[in-house]
């Protein structure tokens, strides 16, 4: 609609395939994308964004978990939570399936959502030339205040949190600027 021209980049090849598909069945979206594999999971930016190119915006969702148990600890812990306000007995399962989608490193990194941040928004200060505003999903509120710190003490001029809620779920966008 805008003519826009868009970047997908991911660690996993499956999941720059899938958007491939995508984009191969909109053909309003050909020629909009050009996808990037990540090569190192170290890093967002780096090998992603090419000297020379400029962009509006980064948009991130980040994984969530720092491990695949954590990531079912908190499935067990709402479907528990659910039955309760329900009336209904816990769920007597180990091994629940998991209450939202995606697999391995879209769920879960080493250190979780807040080093994901962490990495990051100090990746980010080395392309503040080439990005506009840098946007991040962040999923616990705990994590908020360390990010928002991180990022004024690297120099970003403006940083926004826009609240979101579905249902009972609260969640945030957390947005930064250098320039």
């Amino acid at each position: 609609m805008y003519g826009w021209q868009c970047v997908g980049s991911d660690i996993n090849t499956e999941s720059l395939a899938n958007v491939a598909t995508i984009v191969t069945n909109n053909p309003t979206l050909k020629g909009r994308f050009t996808l990037r594999t990540q090569h190192d999971k170290n890093h967002m930016f780096e090998g992603i964004i090419q000297a020379g190119e400029f962009f509006d915006v980064s948009v991130c969702n980040p994984p969530f978990h720092a491990s695949l148990d954590d990531a079912m600890k908190g499935s067990r812990l709402k479907l528990n939570n659910l039955a309760r306000s329900r009336g209904e007995q816990k769920t007597k399962s180990e091994s629940p399936t998991l209450n939202f989608g995606g697999l391995g490193a879209e769920l879960w990194c080493k250190g979780g959502e807040q080093l994901f941040l962490k990495k990051l928004i100090r990746e980010s200060q080395a392309y503040s030339t080439q990005c506009r505003w840098f946007t991040s999903l962040v999923s616990k509120a705990d994590n908020v205040k360390p990010a928002k710190k991180l990022i004024r003490k690297l120099g970003a001029v403006d940083i926004r949190e826009i609240e979101m809620k579905q249902g009972n779920k609260i969640t945030r966008v957390l947005a930064w600027t250098f320039i």
